[in-house]
């Protein structure tokens, strides 16, 4: 019993210290893993509405770029310019404007994946073979018919190559968004900076939720292109 007593007694004074020391502790990691749980939704949320509405507004602005070639300069250079913004900076000065909440993360990150998805998704359906066009017209298709049915399922693995570089990118600008008050995991490693229990779990987090993001759209990609694993 005596025995038992003394482990407990140094162990609390390791884990004690552990922390104190700002180590690497799995007693308060196990503890206080409930404290990662919300940090961790809001995450989800700050990467998946931004790519969500960034993918409705480039989706929408590259089809209509396809058809008339010369939006696409303006539009590569105004998302370009948004593009180069430093992330902390767009932040602050957002928020004069959308006030200090989701909605300035929100904006600043839905911009962030605007150039990526429309070059892809550009890119994609001109690098669909002319032939390919030339036989749909012949059998009757109308332009319409012609975009949806030939163009966009032939240029879907380019467009969805870049809806998973906006994704993995949207994750790690999402750390920041704790600057305008949104919360995500890059507010619990600011509070503890320089715990390493802290930084080990918030950003596996991160990492994993990058990965697991990365392996829902490639396994899309892999199920609406099955001509790809035809030929694989």
């Amino acid at each position: 019993m005596l025995l038992v007593i003394a482990q407990l007694q140094t162990h609390q004074r390791t884990g004690a210290t552990c922390v104190a020391e700002n180590g690497f502790c799995p007693s308060w990691i196990e503890d206080n893993w409930d404290r990662y749980v919300d940090p961790f939704t809001q995450h989800v949320v700050l990467t998946l509405a931004p790519v969500a509405a960034g993918f409705a507004i480039s989706f929408t602005l590259a089809v209509l770029a396809h058809r008339r070639s010369w939006l696409i300069t303006p539009v590569t250079s105004i998302t370009g310019a948004l593009y180069t913004i430093p992330s902390i900076a767009f932040l602050f000065l957002l928020q004069p404007l959308t006030g200090r909440g989701f909605l300035t993360a929100f904006v600043a990150l839905t911009c962030y994946t605007l150039l990526i998805i429309f070059r892809n998704v550009t890119t994609g359906l001109a690098s669909v073979p002319a032939e390919a066009k030339d036989a749909a017209l012949g059998m009757g298709l109308t332009e319409r018919q012609l975009l949806w049915r030939v163009e966009l399922p032939l240029a879907m693995p380019e467009i969805l190559a870049g809806l998973r570089i906006a994704t993995t990118t949207t994750v790690g600008l999402a750390a920041f968004a704790f600057l305008a008050g949104a919360g995500g995991l890059g507010e619990p490693l600011n509070e503890q900076r320089f715990f390493k229990s802290n930084i080990v779990v918030a950003g596996g987090l991160c990492v994993l939720l990058a990965a697991a993001f990365d392996v829902i759209v490639l396994t899309a990609q892999r199920i609406v292109t099955p001509w790809k694993r035809a030929t694989a």
